[in-house]
């Protein structure tokens, strides 16, 4: 059992090197490499002594988002990671219990509340003495051959449920190359004017004019015209819900740092926040958040209900016929979001951009029914990303209901050591 990670500061962060597991890398069962790592060099994580976890090593949250558990699987891209002061990690002895299974008990009900009986809520949730608290755990260990069984059934599921995000990080790259290439590079444009063989379909392609002229911006394409955002996205839109009703909600964890879907909304009782329907975009406008990519596509939501969230979202929606998905492609372009932190306030550590701050943002806009165009090209992406989601939640659940069927039963009980 290893002890807590280092803090690690933003300024000994490198391009390459050993990668820091945090919070956002322990939503499943095993590391997740998806949202990207910061790292340090090899020399850094080398001080760091026990922070350095390999493959096979379970990695747990003491403090912040309690529950978070995950083991570093054998194929996964780096052989050394480290992990964050709010994390600290587990060591298995390969001949009496797989990390495998202990995760998959440890998300399970029963495991679950193990981790969650020791957690103060003063503050920020921390489980208080973590180390010393998981050695008195008594954990149920079915024989070796039993824990690779169900490992292999879990496990089997979990595969699938990665299968589907990859689909969707690869359609996510594709809607983000159409949208830097159309309003970002006028790819099209510049094409024409270069006499280039098209590459888009016919009835694409005659949307595009063949001349850029000057503007505030620089130079856009002909017929396009500059506009501040407030004329094609309302930021924070009124949305009516009534205290105490039990609506669909999302924390700053849920939103990806890359990708547009959020985790699964739970059902909670609403107080104050932001408020949003499917369509709309989240945005997050407080340190670190914004810098680390924090957003969403909102789209799972049951028809015709209204969410809530952290009072810590920017909702974004598109003004018709400006489509929805223009909205969130927008809030991922990188001059945006830089356009976002520097506009940033605040004291130290808790810095926040305000939606009056966005309302003059200018960008490039070709007539509205060129919008509507594309609008219909990248739709059908982000309904096969929904159905990627749908099929996600449905293996999950498929996952849960498995979990304390298969660790359940007549089993010997031996204390984590």
């Amino acid at each position: 059992m290893g002890p807590f990670g280092s803090s690690i500061k933003v300024e000994t962060f490198v391009e390459e090197g050993v990668p820091i597991i945090s919070g956002q890398h322990l939503h499943g069962t095993r590391v997740d490499d998806e949202p990207g790592f910061d790292f340090i060099t090899h020399e850094h994580a080398q001080k760091l002594g026990n922070a350095n976890v390999v493959r096979g090593d379970i990695v747990l949250t003491h403090r912040g988002t309690i529950g978070q558990v995950a083991f570093i699987p054998v194929n996964s891209r780096f052989d050394r990671y480290v992990v964050s002061q709010s994390q600290f990690y587990l060591r298995c002895d390969r001949s009496q219990v797989l990390p495998e299974f202990l995760v998959a008990y440890f998300h399970s009900p029963e495991g679950q509340h193990q981790l969650l009986a020791n957690t103060s809520q003063v503050g920020v949730p921390s489980i208080a003495q973590p180390v010393t608290y998981l050695r008195t755990l008594e954990v149920p260990i079915p024989p070796l051959p039993e824990q690779r069984a169900i490992s292999h059934i879990l496990g089997t599921l979990d595969d699938k449920i990665k299968l589907n995000q990859r689909m969707n990080q690869t359609l996510e790259e594709m809607v983000r190359a159409i949208f830097q290439d159309w309003f970002v590079d006028f790819g099209p444009v510049r094409a024409k004017l270069e006499s280039r063989e098209h590459y888009l379909p016919p009835d694409l392609w005659s949307h595009f004019p063949d001349r850029l002229v000057d503007s505030e911006l620089g130079q856009i394409p002909e017929g396009w015209q500059v506009k501040p955002l407030e004329q094609i996205i309302r930021l924070n839109p009124m949305e009516s819900m009534k205290r105490g009703t039990l609506a669909p909600y999302l924390d700053m964890a849920a939103l990806p740092t890359t990708g547009s879907a959020p985790l699964r909304p739970m059902l909670r009782e609403f107080t104050s926040g932001t408020r949003f329907r499917n369509g709309d975009t989240l945005l997050a406008r407080i340190t670190p958040c914004l810098e680390n990519g924090k957003t969403a596509f909102v789209q799972t939501l049951p028809e015709g209900t209204a969410g809530w969230g952290s009072t810590e979202f920017i909702v974004m929606r598109s003004i018709f016929p400006v489509p929805p998905e223009f909205a969130y492609l927008l809030a991922r372009d990188l001059t945006f979001r830089s356009y976002a932190i520097q506009g940033m306030t605040g004291t130290s550590g808790r810095q926040r951009v305000q939606a009056e701050a966005l309302r003059a943002y200018l960008l490039p806009c070709p007539p509205l029914g060129d919008l509507e165009v594309f609008g219909s090209v990248v739709k059908q992406v982000f309904q096969k990303v929904k159905s990627n989601m749908d099929a996600i939640d449905t293996l999950s659940d498929q996952r849960d209901a498995l979990l304390p069927r298969l660790v359940d039963g007549e089993l010997s009980k031996a204390a984590l050591s």
